[in-house]
């Protein structure tokens, strides 16, 4: 989003905003309602995307649940995990122990239940980096988006859409 901010899009096409999926999902009223079984943790990536609104009040309105912020780096923040392991070692350490008072505070438990507690983000490298705990905590990582999709268009969403692109069946793109 950084990025694209740089384009000055205003310029271009008068009256055009840039918003990250999730703030439009979020305007547009979309929203899980009645999710069982599962709470959530949100993972606020260092260059957040979403800069028209709160990220963790986006995440705790579209989850339709309160999504408490887990807070800290996750380490990887692009290429630092690879280019500066001593370091992106150090962060880790000290976002796992930020991930497990976030799971204690959620559940009074020190580990969760395979896919009871989830971790929430929106950036692949944070995603990747979240991942990392898995072993660990029980807590999975994954897309707002996914989650998302996964309750709201339920098993085989995923193929479906690939389904119908290569059919020429998904006509928008949003930018």
């Amino acid at each position: 989003m950084d990025q694209l901010l740089k384009y000055e899009f205003e310029q271009i096409f008068p009256g055009c905003r840039l918003l990250d999926i999730h703030e439009y999902l979020l305007e547009k009223g979309y929203k899980l309602e009645g999710v069982d079984g599962v709470q959530y943790m949100y993972h606020d990536p260092c260059h957040t995307p979403m800069k028209t609104h709160d990220a963790q009040k986006t995440a705790s309105t579209l989850m339709g649940t309160e999504v408490p912020l887990n807070d800290r780096c996750c380490g990887e923040a692009g290429t630092f995990a690879v280019s500066r392991p001593d370091i992106a070692s150090q962060v880790r350490f000290r976002k796992e122990e930020e991930y497990n008072k976030g799971l204690e505070e959620l559940t009074g438990e020190p580990t969760a239940e395979k896919g009871k507690v989830k971790m929430l983000t929106s950036c692949p490298a944070c995603l990747q980096g979240l991942s990392r705990y898995e072993d660990d905590t029980g807590v999975e990582a994954d897309y707002i988006v996914i989650e998302m999709a996964n309750h709201l268009l339920g098993d085989g969403w995923q193929e479906q859409f690939i389904e119908r692109a290569q059919a020429g069946g998904i006509e928008k793109v949003l930018l």
